[in-house]
């Protein structure tokens, strides 16, 4: 065999397995990119570390496990395309829709793993701050994040598989309007709760009351279809979440001050004190440490009692917890009846004075005769 023989037989060999070095050249290329992809997102994963921004830290870790798997479903496929041309084999024909399906599960991959990364970093931060008042409607966010991207994902992997979602859609539609009527209280509760997770008049750890119904209690867990409130006589109450959308409800765990309100009444005899007593009650609540001077504060006389002279305290305190409120209330109370007593005045009790028009003659008993 001469020399042109062995040219032509090596040309003519390298031309018809020339699909397995471009294969393996492919495959190559892959590692070596995954490898740069793994160790570029390693180095991106310490720097965002370093920065206060919650988005970034969530963003880049996300992308760790997803971004090698899209490099390795480009460059398996592209291998496999490349193989695939060599042969009539039908099963390289579903090659497209599944290569399009791996690139939409890692996309769903990477923005499940971003929720659920965000949610758990801002929560991680809420608790340093000591502050978890949005921790509800955190979680309620993330599983309607997490929910849609999967239901989405689904739908465009039929899509990609050929499976008209145009009919799941239509039956979907008529599937719900069917639901609709047979569970109106069931989706007014699930409304409900939205409308809660969004306005946000409570959160978990509040103490709420309506005016409107006998509710009054701390609120321990707010689902999807009820809100549990344990009363203050230890009992659970579960609400239906509907019924905050029709009654009013009240959040004294949001006041920003406690107010104290109180008449007080001396005696008739102690008019002429009374001045000097208000003044001393208003410079001490000024003075105190436990009332905010910047609120309304008034000590005045208000009223000719009965059998009082009745005047009143008006004032805020800087606390807002409830057994704090009532330490403070009591100190200012029996400050206040110390100023009374101190002046030589006494705190007026009911009584009553008889007035009889004349003379009045008492007749000694008659002497005993026995």
């Amino acid at each position: 065999m001469d020399a042109s023989s062995i040219v032509s037989q090596t040309i003519a060999w390298t031309v018809e397995y020339a699909w397995i070095v471009q294969s393996f050249g492919v495959v190559l290329t892959t590692l070596v990119a995954g490898a740069v992809v793994r160790r570029t997102v390693m180095h991106m994963v310490e720097r965002a570390k370093a920065t206060p921004n919650l988005v970034d830290d969530a963003l880049i870790v996300a992308l760790q496990g997803p971004a090698r798997g899209l490099i390795w479903i480009i460059g398996l496929a592209s291998a496999v395309y490349i193989a695939g041309d060599q042969t009539d084999a039908i099963v390289f024909d579903a090659l497209p829709a599944v290569r399009n399906v791996g690139v939409v599960w890692m996309l769903t991959w990477f923005l499940l793993r971003f929720a659920r990364g965000y949610e758990n970093n801002y929560i991680a931060k809420q608790k340093t701050r000591d502050d978890l008042t949005d921790l509800t409607f955190v979680h309620a966010i993330g599983k309607l994040a997490r929910a849609s991207i999967a239901i989405t994902a689904a739908l465009v992997a039929l899509q990609t598989f050929g499976v008209s979602i145009a009919g799941l859609l239509a039956f979907g539609g008529m599937g719900g309007i069917a639901v609709g009527l047979a569970a109106q209280d069931l989706l007014a509760n699930v409304f409900g709760g939205v409308t809660i997770y969004l306005d946000r008049p409570f959160s978990v750890g509040d103490w709420i009351r309506s005016p409107d119904q006998e509710i009054e209690g701390t609120v321990e867990e707010i689902g999807w279809r009820r809100t549990l409130i344990r009363t203050f006589d230890k009992r659970p109450l579960y609400v239906p979440n509907a019924s905050f959308t029709k009654i009013s409800v009240e959040n004294p765990s949001r006041m920003s001050h406690r107010r104290i309100e109180e008449t007080i009444g001396v005696r008739y005899d102690d008019i002429d004190r009374v001045p000097i007593i208000l003044e001393k009650i208003r410079d001490y609540l000024i003075g105190s440490a436990h009332i905010d001077d910047s609120q309304t504060l008034m000590v005045n006389f208000n009223q000719f009692g009965p059998s009082s002279l009745d005047f009143f305290v008006y004032c805020f305190t800087h606390t807002t917890v409830w057994t704090k409120y009532h330490e403070v209330k009591e100190e200012v109370l029996l400050h206040i009846s110390e100023i009374i007593t101190s002046h030589g005045a006494e705190i007026a009790f009911p009584t009553r004075t008889l007035h009889v028009a004349g003379d009045v003659h008492m007749s000694s008993p008659p002497a005993d005769r026995s």
